[in-house]
């Protein structure tokens, strides 16, 4: 099965320190998801981030609630960290967060690897539904980071 891939490049005028920081805090990941999703974080915070931490959220997906649990597979401060799904909707959501001093703030670059089921449908699942789902999410987030650290 062939995994899919989504990639964003966006220039945020902060110092690497800033940005970094306000990723590190999972709390900030509701202000930047889109409102459609329902989206919240299960887990207590603050939560202490580190390769290794758990993260549980809760979701809609096409109106269906959705239980989702993510764990940071690598952390790199204030370069990069990924946090990989280890329960949720698709069979592969790994998504690394990447950042580069750039200028006179930070280039943030975001990849998504993902796979789900669908059959022998999934290519055309991912081109009509999936991939322009990932594509609204991240363009919502990336005005959102735009408004808030730009």
């Amino acid at each position: 099965m062939k995994d899919y891939r989504f990639h964003i490049e966006q220039f945020i005028p902060q110092s690497i320190d800033r940005v970094f920081d306000f990723f590190s805090q999972a709390e900030n990941l509701e202000q930047i998801t889109p409102p459609w999703l329902h989206f919240r974080i299960v887990t207590p915070v603050p939560i202490d981030m580190h390769q290794g931490t758990c993260i549980d959220y809760r979701l809609q997906l096409y109106g269906i609630p959705i239980n989702w649990k993510t764990e940071i597979s690598a952390w790199q401060p204030p370069l990069r960290f990924v946090d990989a799904q280890v329960s949720g909707p698709y069979t592969l959501w790994v998504h690394e967060h990447r950042f580069e001093k750039k200028d006179h703030g930070t280039m943030m670059f975001d990849t998504v690897v993902y796979n789900f089921r669908a059959g022998i449908l999934r290519p055309l699942v991912n081109r009509l539904f999936v991939a322009k789902r990932v594509h609204r999410i991240f363009a919502y987030r990336s005005s959102k980071i735009q408004e808030l650290l730009g």
